[in-house]
């Protein structure tokens, strides 16, 4: 019986339709594609390479005569251009007033400039990236010092007087084992 099956199935097998693949096309079947004549593309003339811009507020800002410096604070970093100008500040291609909205974030920002009396003779682009805003004002009034000195060498004494020259190295304390934070312990009980 079992060999009955066996040849049954086999017969199945053998009398199953084959599907029949379509006769292919000729070359005088397919449509003709109609090629457009291509035209000539007009010849331009190489432009010349311009000067190291940078993107400020969505426009290329010429950094020809600009002062890189790095400023750091807490978690955050700060790349500065120091540019001769009109006092203007941008962070992260935004005004100082619309990125760091608390007054006192701007005023930190501004402390170089105060006490070098240098209050509108420089424009400053910043990209900060890291941190918070706290973090990030401190690296932006580092980063201000720092190129400030490196364009007016003159400058270093005041600056570094009023301590704006220095890293600020305090960084958040890690957490340690068996406390929920740093130095937050567990609630003791005392029955």
């Amino acid at each position: 019986m079992a060999d009955k099956k066996i040849a049954d199935s086999k017969e199945q097998t053998a009398k199953k339709p084959v599907a029949k693949k379509a006769p292919a096309k000729t070359v005088a079947e397919k449509p003709a594609k109609v090629a457009a004549p291509k035209a000539a593309a007009p010849k331009v003339a190489p432009k010349a390479t311009a000067p190291k811009t940078a993107s400020a507020a969505g426009s290329a800002t010429k950094l020809n005569n600009a002062t890189y410096a790095t400023g750091k604070r807490k978690d955050s970093v700060a790349r500065i251009y120091l540019i001769p100008g009109k006092g203007n500040i941008t962070v992260n291609n935004k005004p100082i007033a619309e990125y760091f909205r608390r007054p006192v974030l701007q005023m930190i920002i501004a402390q170089p400039f105060g006490v070098t009396k240098r209050d509108g003779q420089y424009d400053v682009i910043a990209m900060c990236m890291g941190g918070g805003l706290s973090g990030q004002a401190g690296a932006v009034k580092h980063g201000i010092s720092k190129a400030l000195v490196t364009r007016e060498p003159d400058l270093r004494k005041p600056l570094k007087a009023a301590g704006f020259l220095t890293r600020d190295s305090r960084v958040v304390e890690r957490k340690h084992y068996g406390f929920h934070k740093a130095r937050r312990s567990t609630q003791f009980s005392k029955r």
